[in-house]
């Protein structure tokens, strides 16, 4: 399964252009999930531009947590079938998306997904595909 994650306010609180703490279980679920067979996409809006590498940071951050991407803004199996810019998702995690189970931890900038209540539903979700 193809899983598009955000990074601001999903894996890390929103300190951009800083990285924040990391989101309660987030890491933890990544890992997991990745185990269970999920493909992992950040699916970021940073970027490395003029002279900041932002985007870069974001993604030295997840692997030195040992998180392993499939992808970075795009899903490479979709190169076959498509030109489009939008990276291919079966499911996109982000503390925007409308529905997102959402926490409030104390210090954080803003609410931050809640990992106890998505991770398992995706985990439920990837070993069902069987």
């Amino acid at each position: 399964m193809y899983l598009c994650i955000d990074f601001d306010g999903t894996i890390v609180d929103h300190r951009y252009p800083d990285i924040g703490e990391p989101v309660p279980g987030a890491i933890q679920w990544l890992k997991r999930l990745h185990k269970c067979g999920g493909r992992i996409i950040l699916f970021t809006m940073r970027s490395d531009q003029a002279g900041r590498m932002l985007l870069t940071d974001a993604v030295n951050y997840l692997r030195r947590e040992g998180v392993e991407l499939y992808g970075i803004n795009r899903n490479p199996d979709q190169d076959s079938w498509t030109a489009s810019p939008k990276a291919y998702g079966e499911l996109y995690i982000d503390d925007a998306a409308f529905g997102c189970p959402l926490i409030f931890p104390r210090k954080f900038a803003r609410p931050c997904v809640d990992w106890k209540k998505v991770g398992p539903q995706v985990e439920h979700m990837i070993l069902s595909r069987g």
